[in-house]
C-alpha cells in the first residue's frame, strides 16, 4: 500500500506528529502524457493529466476529506457525514 497524500505532504499540512492519519492511500493517482491535445491545441509544450478516478472513491475529493476526516478524529468526532454532489 501506497503512503496517502497525507504521509507525502505531511510537513506542509495542520497535522502534528502523533496526529493518526486517516488515509485509504489516496492520491498517488498517475501523470498521463496528453500528446495528442498538445498537437490539437498547435503547442510546442507537454501536458499531463492526473488520472484521479484511481483514487479509492473515484474522486479527486478523496484528497480533501482525508484531512478534514483526520483533523475531525483529531478533535474528538466519533462520526462524520460528508454530502455528495453526485
Amino acid at each position: 500500500m501506497t503512503k496517502g497524500v497525507i504521509e507525502t505532504y505531511r510537513n506542509f499540512l495542520p497535522v502534528g506528529p502523533s496526529t493518526e492519519i486517516i488515509s485509504l492511500s489516496e492520491g498517488n493517482t498517475p501523470l498521463i502524457p496528453a500528446e495528442r491535445l498538445v498537437g490539437k491545441l498547435g503547442g510546442n509544450f507537454e501536458l499531463f493529466l492526473k488520472f484521479e478516478g484511481l483514487n479509492p472513491t473515484g474522486s479527486f475529493k478523496d484528497r480533501g476529506m482525508c484531512l478534514a476526516v483526520t483533523k475531525a478524529v483529531e478533535n474528538g468526532a466519533k462520526v462524520v457525514v460528508c454530502a455528495s454532489t453526485g
